[in-house]
């Protein structure tokens, strides 16, 4: 059985919890305060078996403080882990890519990753994304520029977007 580490902190959009794999590792994170609203998301050939609060989760912790304090390329250097089919895979990687600051389409991204006739796959890139933050779904809008949806609230998105302009 495999045992993975969470922790929660407070941010200014809310409380943050992260799922950390014994070799630092993030598998999931969002905004929530608890770690088994986020379990499920990770994939299940990922899924550890236990999960053990521990306050301090070294590198991921201290990239989530720095990324408030305005150091937004801090989450960049975290590895995240995460399964799906080839082209979410490589969606969410291209999406580590979008600089703090600016922001896409759900189009752009489609044609970033490749395949720019899949706009609903890249939707879905976002919508499936588990490791929120580290890889960086918030900064995806829709075409019109309207927010779209985002899985920890459209008011988590719109504070990410404004932190990230505000400073960047």
């Amino acid at each position: 059985m495999t045992t993975a580490h969470w922790s929660t902190h407070d941010t200014p959009a809310g409380p943050f919890t992260a799922i950390v794999a014994a070799d630092g590792t993030v598998l999931a994170s969002g905004w929530t305060p608890d770690a088994e609203e986020l379990a499920p998301i990770v994939s299940p050939t990922l899924r550890p078996g236990e999960l053990r609060e521990k306050r301090d989760l070294g590198a991921v912790t201290t990239a989530v403080h720095r990324y408030y304090a305005g150091e937004f390329d801090a989450v960049d250097a975290i590895a995240v882990r995460q399964r799906s089919g080839e082209f979410l895979s490589h969606a969410w990687d291209v999406l580590r890519t979008v600089p703090a600051g600016k922001t896409v389409t759900y189009t752009e991204l489609a044609a970033l990753a490749g395949r720019p006739d899949a706009v609903r796959a890249a939707a879905s890139a976002c919508a499936r994304n588990a490791c929120a933050l580290f890889v960086p779904c918030h900064r995806v809008l829709r075409a019109d520029g309207a927010m779209g949806g985002f899985r920890w609230g459209v008011d988590v998105k719109r504070r990410l977007l404004a932190h990230e302009h505000r400073i960047a």
